[in-house]
């Protein structure tokens, strides 16, 4: 399929979920600032965080040395990168953007697959649901937001770094011990298991970090 004439940035989730930008001129940048082509207000993104760029028939991400750092497809992103039709670029792992190349390609978000799925979230109300049943009472805000991240890794393994950003992004530069870490997943863990004791939804990658796995 050919590549759509103006692609579009699109955020996936947050408060500014649906918040589209198209990629009309040359460049768009991304960040906090009011000045952004696309301004983000989340106090995690830098000021400038990223630069999307036409380089001829293509397009680049470029990371603007943001404090918080940026990722592509569940990797750290270091310099600039090209971009390919559903591409997914966290910001501080705060807010999640798609890369669109053509309208018709939008890529469905795991919310919007309905009862087929395994594990499913809601994240408007921040409701998960295994199976046809919720989990209930809910998970605590840290323990949602680490299943969040691994839903959203859609089985890439996920660092103790990128884990800490997004359960704890206050705590980024005081520090979060491997202890908390630990904890954390343990009582997601036994959380999940209330509903589904079978399975093992959560892995210990052991010197990586960690994964979901549905299947």
């Amino acid at each position: 399929m050919a590549q759509a004439e103006n692609p579009t940035l699109v955020v996936r989730d947050g408060p500014q979920a649906g918040l589209r930008v198209p990629l009309s001129g040359e460049m768009i940048v991304v960040g906090r600032d009011a000045t952004c082509d696309m301004v983000l207000a989340e106090r995690q993104v830098s000021r400038q965080h990223i630069q999307i760029k036409r380089a001829g028939e293509d397009y680049r991400v470029v990371d603007l040395e943001s404090k918080n750092g940026t990722w592509l497809n569940g990797k750290p992103l270091k310099g600039e990168a090209s971009l390919q039709n559903g591409d997914q670029i966290d910001l501080a792992q705060v807010v999640r953007l798609v890369f669109v190349a053509s309208e018709a390609t939008e890529p469905i978000s795991p919310d919007a697959m309905g009862a087929a799925t395994r594990l499913r979230l809601d994240r408007d109300a921040r409701r998960v649901f295994i199976g046809a049943h919720e989990i209930d009472p809910p998970l605590s805000l840290p323990q949602y937001r680490l299943l969040e991240l691994l839903v959203d890794a859609k089985g890439a393994v996920c660092t103790r770094d990128q884990v800490v950003r997004a359960v704890w992004p206050d705590a980024i530069s005081e520090g979060v011990s491997e202890q908390a870490i630990d904890a954390l997943v343990r009582r997601l863990r036994d959380r999940i298991a209330e509903i589904d004791p079978d399975h093992q939804y959560i892995i210990t990658v052991r010197g990586h970090g960690f994964r979901l796995e549905l299947g």
